[in-house]
């Protein structure tokens, strides 16, 4: 069921149920699934001026998809992929791209982007 204030079908409706499918697949059980499902639509809505009330952070924070696991709280490489910067500084045109590692794409980047 999706979170209040979205109806089923509609667009965020279509999202909340590919991220809650998704997670399931990936092994997380349903009612967790289901709550970052509604967790990431009601933060798209905020981003996207759609909620009727949003926090500061939720409107002005860089989106879920972007983020890439950077406030993920686990140990390990963080951030976005090196395919991710990769895609980025190709949209960006930055010369010499292909030879980078993720370090180096990371600060071609302008830091932790």
């Amino acid at each position: 069921m999706p979170p209040r204030g979205v109806q089923k079908g509609s667009k965020r409706g279509r999202q909340y149920e590919h991220i809650k499918d998704s997670l399931e697949e990936r092994g997380r059980s349903e009612g967790e699934a289901e709550e970052i499902a509604a967790r990431t639509v009601n933060k798209e809505r905020a981003r996207h001026g759609e909620a009727r009330q949003s926090s500061k952070l939720s409107r002005e924070d860089i989106s879920s998809g972007r983020r890439g696991g950077i406030r993920s709280h686990r140990s390990g490489p963080r951030g976005r992929t090196r395919d991710q910067l990769y895609e980025e500084a190709k949209r960006r045109n930055i010369r010499g791209r292909s030879r980078m590692t993720k370090a180096e794409l990371t600060d071609a980047l302008g830091g932790r982007s």
